[in-house]
C-alpha cells in the first residue's frame, strides 16, 4: 500500500526570510523615510536662506518675504565682502588652520603609535590618562588661563598665539582615535616588518601610517573645521584688524545701529567653501574612517 509523506514548508530563519507565508522582506519604513525628509527640509532651509539672501540688496531684504527670490539678484553684497579686505582674513584662518592641524595630527599619531606599541610601561598608561584627561576639559574653562599664559610668553594679538592653544585642544581626541585605528593593524604586520629588519621607525611611516589614513584624514577634517570656525580664541587673544580670522571678520559688516545682512550672510558662503571643497575631496577617506569597524 503507498503511503505519502507530507514535506512541511520551510520558515524563515535568522536572516528575515518568509516565515509562516507573510512577506517581511519587501516592508518599508514609511516612518523612517518621513522623518528622514523632515530632517532634510529643517537642515536645507537655512541653507537656502543664506544663499538667496546673500544675493539680494539690504532694502529688498526687508521690504520682501525673506524666503523668496531675489527679485534683482545682484552681486554687491560679494563685492563689499572682497573689497572689505577678506582675502587678508581668508589668508590668516588658512595660516592659522594649517598651523594647528599639520602638528596636531603628526604628534598625536606618533603619540598614539608609541602607546599602542611601546608596550604598555607605566609612563605610556599615565601618557594616555592624561590625554584622557584632555577630553573633559572644556575651552571655555580655560580661556583665562590660556589667555595668561599667552600674555607671559610675549605672543598676544599673533597667529601664534592662535595655533599653539588650537593644537593643545585638537590632540586629546585625535590620539584616542588614532590608537582605536592602530590597535586594529594585525601584529603580524609589525612582525613581518621587525623581521625584514625594520625599525620602529620605520614601522610606523612604512605600515602604521598608510593603514591609519582613512583615520587621519577623517580627524584632519574634523580638526581643521574646528579651528576655522573658532571664534573665541581669536576674540581673547587677537585685538589688530589685520590678525582677525574670517568668523571674528564678520564684525566688519556690523554698524552701530544696523546690519548689513547680506554682506554677512555672502561672507559666511565665501568662508564655507573651502571647507566644503576639503569635504568633497577628501569625503572617501571620511567616509571610510567614519564606519571603519562596524563591518567586522
Amino acid at each position: 500500500m503507498a503511503t505519502t509523506v507530507s514535506t512541511p514548508k520551510p520558515t524563515a530563519g535568522a536572516n528575515g526570510d518568509n516565515r509562516g507565508g507573510r512577506r517581511t522582506s519587501g516592508s518599508r519604513n514609511y516612518l523612517g523615510g518621513l522623518a528622514g525628509w523632515i530632517w532634510l527640509a529643517i537642515i536645507i532651509v537655512p541653507i537656502y536662506w543664506i544663499v538667496i539672501t546673500s544675493f539680494k540688496e539690504q532694502s529688498e531684504y526687508f521690504r520682501t518675504n525673506p524666503l523668496a527670490l531675489p527679485q534683482n539678484p545682484t552681486f554687491a553684497a560679494y563685492q563689499q565682502v572682497i573689497e572689505s579686505n577678506i582675502a587678508r582674513y581668508f589668508l590668516n584662518s588658512v595660516i592659522v588652520t594649517l598651523g594647528s592641524v599639520v602638528p596636531a595630527v603628526l604628534m598625536s599619531f606618533m603619540a598614539a603609535f608609541a602607546i599602542v606599541r611601546g608596550g604598555g610601561g607605566k609612563f605610556l598608561k599615565a601618557v594616555n590618562g592624561v590625554f584622557l584627561m584632555g577630553l573633559a576639559i572644556p575651552l571655555q574653562a580655560t580661556i583665562i588661563p590660556v589667555y595668561l599664559i599667552i600674555i607671559r610668553l610675549e605672543l598676544y594679538d599673533t597667529l601664534i598665539a592662535l595655533i599653539l592653544p588650537s593644537i593643545a585642544f585638537a590632540i586629546p581626541l585625535t590620539v584616542l582615535l588614532l590608537s582605536n585605528f592602530i590597535r586594529d593593524v594585525p601584529n603580524e604586520l609589525f612582525e613581518s616588518m621587525r623581521l625584514d629588519g625594520s625599525s620602529e621607525w620605520g614601522t610606523m611611516w612604512r605600515l602604521a601610517f598608510p593603514l591609519t589614513r582613512p583615520a587621519i584624514v577623517t580627524v584632519s577634517i574634523y580638526n581643521a573645521l574646528q579651528v576655522w570656525n573658532g571664534f573665541l580664541l581669536p576674540l581673547v587673544l587677537t585685538q589688530s584688524p589685520d590678525l582677525r580670522v574670517l568668523p571674528l571678520a564678520l564684525w566688519t559688516f556690523q554698524g552701530q545701529y544696523t546690519v548689513n545682512i547680506p554682506a554677512v550672510l555672502a561672507a559666511v558662503v565665501l568662508s564655507t567653501l573651502p571647507i566644503l571643497v576639503l569635504y568633497v575631496v577628501g569625503r572617501r577617506q571620511l567616509i571610510a574612517g567614519l564606519t571603519a569597524g562596524f563591518s567586522k
